[in-house]
């Protein structure tokens, strides 16, 4: 079974490479972020002749999830359910072909010193509240997602530079941490513990010829899925040519 996260950076704008992507690569769930548009404006139709699923919730012009899969989605749910007035659609659950499929988009946060920042925090610590009342470590649990946050200084092109910096700050890690201590492990560093391999490039400066990127797409499995763990990857090909995404799709591989 393959299963991919991909940051589209607008489907629309993408929609022709969405497709291709879909067509070539095959993933049987794919989680999409940052759609920029609502359920009513996604390519539905292009998607389903293609042979895929979709579970929704976007928003117009900004934020957006999705799970696209083979199988058809079941028991959906949109956003966090915690009763905090939250109007941003930054996540999307279902269950597919026995796994709990999350799909994430976390918040930029902007600068250290913004209200951006600390919903970023609080964001983090709603969604570590959301596994406790909804999952248990011990079943098929993947979240998949635009992270905001490199977890290392192997994940980043110069970590000196990234220091104090928004997307690389020690509170966002501990949070990010904090995340994971729920009983996730990071699909990518279960395979390649010492491998710099790298997510997202900026447009300018020729940040992708240069490679000066950061890792902030990541894939995050519970422990009966570790073992099944065949194959993770970035295709950074997708990177590539005309009018791409700033995210490379981050795809694995499960056993059985």
């Amino acid at each position: 079974m393959k299963i991919a996260t991909w940051n589209v950076n607008s489907v629309r704008a993408r929609q022709e490479r969405l497709l291709e992507w879909l067509k070539t690569r095959q993933p049987d769930i794919l989680c999409l972020q940052e759609l920029k548009c609502t359920e009513a404006d996604f390519p539905l139709e292009p998607v389903r002749a293609l042979g895929y699923h979709a579970a929704l919730n976007g928003q117009k012009t900004y934020n957006g999830v999705a799970i696209l899969s083979k199988e058809e989605p079941r028991d959906v749910v949109k956003g966090l359910s915690d009763g905090v007035e939250d109007t941003h659609a930054r996540l999307i659950a279902a269950t597919v072909a026995g796994i709990r499929v999350v799909s994430a988009y976390a918040p930029n946060g902007q600068s250290v010193d913004s209200e951006q920042y600390h919903y970023k925090l609080q964001w983090y610590e709603r969604l570590r509240r959301y596994l406790d009342a909804r999952h248990q470590p011990g079943e098929p649990l993947i979240l998949g997602g635009d992270w905001n946050i490199a977890p290392a200084d192997i994940d980043t092109y110069d970590p000196k530079e990234w220091e104090g910096q928004t997307l690389f700050t020690p509170k966002e890690k501990d949070a990010l941490k904090r995340l994971c201590d729920f009983g996730l492990k990071d699909a990518f560093r279960q395979l390649h513990p010492d491998v710099q391999k790298f997510s997202w490039w900026d447009y300018r400066m020729l940040a992708f010829p240069k490679n000066r990127g950061l890792r902030i797409d990541h894939l995050y499995v519970t422990e009966p899925l570790v073992s099944r763990l065949a194959v993770v990857d970035v295709d950074r090909e997708e990177r590539k040519g005309k009018q791409p995404s700033d995210h490379a799709p981050v795809w694995l591989e499960l056993r059985g």
